[in-house]
């Protein structure tokens, strides 16, 4: 399943005990993700004999190239703990259990190729499907109206262009063209401000109807990623700041971790 996996080479002098919880960990965390590239485990606890009361220093994890959900790529993921308390006893059976809630510090990076991918994802997809809008009825005779071929390229300053088509179920396919700013709201929610209608790239017959449909996806969009649709079995992530990079899209903030997940 997994192209590499590391975390268990540890260094020169490191204790039995802390090699044990590294492997034990590397193949728990392992499992949070449907596929991955590598994935590199550290656990820290010194003197060791404090892991024998369950006492851990650092518990430090990185992955690159991994699937969340069976569609969901992110390029890197990192996360590291302060002290943490577990069950030493889960240890020795094979596994890796927290004696209560942690938290960490925490970074995603999210690439361009992925984000788009993340739009034909099943669970994507039926979002921006079927969608009645009161604001819409009148240009879809009141049926519902659909948006496929979604294509988002990051720019600087946190800014996107989004790219769509919208099926108004009379045969004629509107293309879509706007340019908004990404934030974050609370914490979980990432939102398109203000979007703006990108003429020019829309044929002139349909620039009336396309402005309109714009701003319905840009509101379809803010109310659809919402960080608690794709949460971790037992992590919760929060974000305190997002930034563009080029051709990459990276949050950092924290991870709030009740469990140990299962396999995602």
């Amino acid at each position: 399943m997994f192209g590499g996996l590391s975390g268990l080479n540890n260094p020169p002098g490191t204790d039995w005990g802390e090699r044990m919880l590294n492997t034990v960990a590397s193949q728990t965390i392992r499992h949070l993700f449907t596929r991955s590239e590598s994935v590199e485990v550290s656990v820290r606890c010194y003197p060791s004999s404090k892991l024998l009361q369950g006492s851990i220093d650092s518990f430090k994890m990185s992955g690159r190239g991994l699937i969340i959900r069976k569609d969901f790529y992110v390029e890197e993921m990192s996360f590291e703990t302060d002290a943490v308390a577990i069950d030493f006893s889960s240890v020795l059976g094979g596994k890796l259990t927290l004696k209560q809630p942690t938290q960490a510090v925490a970074q995603v990076t999210l690439t361009e190729a992925g984000i788009n991918n993340a739009f034909n994802a099943e669970l994507v997809r039926k979002r921006l499907q079927n969608i009645s809008l009161p604001g819409l009825a009148e240009i879809s005779g009141g049926e519902s109206i659909s948006f496929s071929d979604v294509q988002v390229q990051l720019l600087p300053e946190n800014e996107v262009k989004i790219l769509a088509k919208a099926d108004i179920n009379n045969g004629e396919l509107v293309p879509i063209s706007l340019k908004a700013t990404l934030a974050v709201e609370r914490r979980r929610r990432v939102t398109f401000q203000n979007p703006k209608f990108e003429a020019e790239d829309i044929p002139e017959s349909q620039q009336d109807l396309s402005r309109t449909l714009t701003n319905a996806l840009a509101e379809i969009l803010n109310n659809m990623v919402d960080l608690d649709r794709f949460d971790l079995d037992g992590v919760m992530m929060r974000i305190n700041r997002l930034e563009t990079q080029g051709q990459k899209l990276i949050f950092s903030g924290y991870a709030q971790i009740d469990r140990i997940p299962g396999n995602a």
